[in-house]
């Protein structure tokens, strides 16, 4: 793209071809309401889109493993048939277990990676052909501020945001010439589920899941390579983090308490949410039982507590 060559169109809601990830929850379902009541064609890809419809009334859902190209590939195949394109991909689906490196199972370090990741990855790979054939595309991927924010506890999740706002600001560069915008969010601490057993008052920033969902759909606007939400935290921690000394920062984190991540397990209010933990783990890690229908959404993180 030359130096004063004008970037990918902006694309309008208003009749676009939209594909959600792990709609069926949380930031997923309320971008998905968010972008049908703009007038978007939605589709929901989660592994219970039961559930998502009922939580998406309106938007067409299957189910989707993001870690699986081919299911990848079927679902993106079917909306190419019905609409002709594919205008937007929110990658949404995540997962976020915590607690310490050397505790956790090498099970569910690789469902982090793999889904988190990979997931994000596949999906670029999927839409890009269909959106290069036309010249036009938007894909946002849920990072998290846990992408430029390093926690105690949160060693794999943090590897796997880092991962997926590079990789986001990575193919932005490679596809800007063929009319396709890249975008990153990057959520603080989100009020759903996900955040159980974690302290969200004090000095933790802390959103609501609908504001996540409109800073996702603002970028179809300001097509920014990356948003936080709240907007200032992301300048905010880069300041603090090139001005900051060491010992300083280390007090500030720990009046902040950022290490809750390492004890959050042991509350009763996350147990429902360990236990799918567990169970998409271990379905994750015995392909067989992936057919079970086990809800990705219901595990589904797209910031420091979605």
């Amino acid at each position: 793209m030359g130096l004063f060559q004008r970037g990918p169109a902006r694309i309008r809601l208003d009749g676009a071809v939209v594909l959600v990830t792990g709609g069926a929850r949380g930031i997923g379902a309320r971008t998905a309401c968010a972008a049908g009541d703009r007038g978007a064609h939605v589709w929901i890809g989660d592994l219970d889109p039961d559930l998502a419809e009922r939580a998406a009334t309106g938007a067409q859902c299957r189910r989707l493993d993001v870690t699986d190209p081919a299911s990848w590939q079927s679902l993106v195949d079917e909306i190419v048939r019905v609409h002709g394109r594919i205008d937007v991909l929110v990658n949404n689906a995540g997962v976020m277990p915590t607690g310490s490196l050397i505790a956790q199972p090498l099970a569910e370090i690789d469902l982090t990676l793999d889904v988190n990741v990979r997931g994000v990855l596949l999906g670029m790979r999927a839409v890009l052909p269909t959106m290069i054939a036309a010249r036009r595309g938007h894909i946002v991927n849920v990072a998290s501020m846990a992408g430029e924010l390093p926690l105690p506890g949160m060693v794999t999740y943090n590897a796997s945001k880092y991962a997926a706002l590079g990789a986001s600001l990575a193919a932005r560069r490679e596809y800007e010439a063929a009319g396709i915008a890249v975008c990153a969010i990057l959520p603080a601490a989100v009020r759903t589920e996900l955040s159980s057993g974690a302290d969200l008052g004090g000095t933790l920033p802390t959103v609501d899941p609908e504001q996540v969902a409109d800073a996702i759909l603002h970028t179809l606007r300001s097509r920014a390579a990356q948003t936080s939400v709240p907007q200032w935290v992301s300048p905010a921690w880069r300041v603090a983090d090139l001005l900051t000394p060491e010992p300083l920062m280390r007090l500030a984190r720990g009046v902040a308490d950022d290490d809750q991540a390492l004890r959050i397990n042991a509350n009763a209010g996350r147990r429902g949410y360990l236990d799918r933990i567990a169970d998409q783990t271990r379905a994750h890690a015995e392909p067989g039982i992936r057919e079970s229908g086990i809800a990705e959404s219901d595990i589904s993180a797209s910031g420091i507590a979605e």
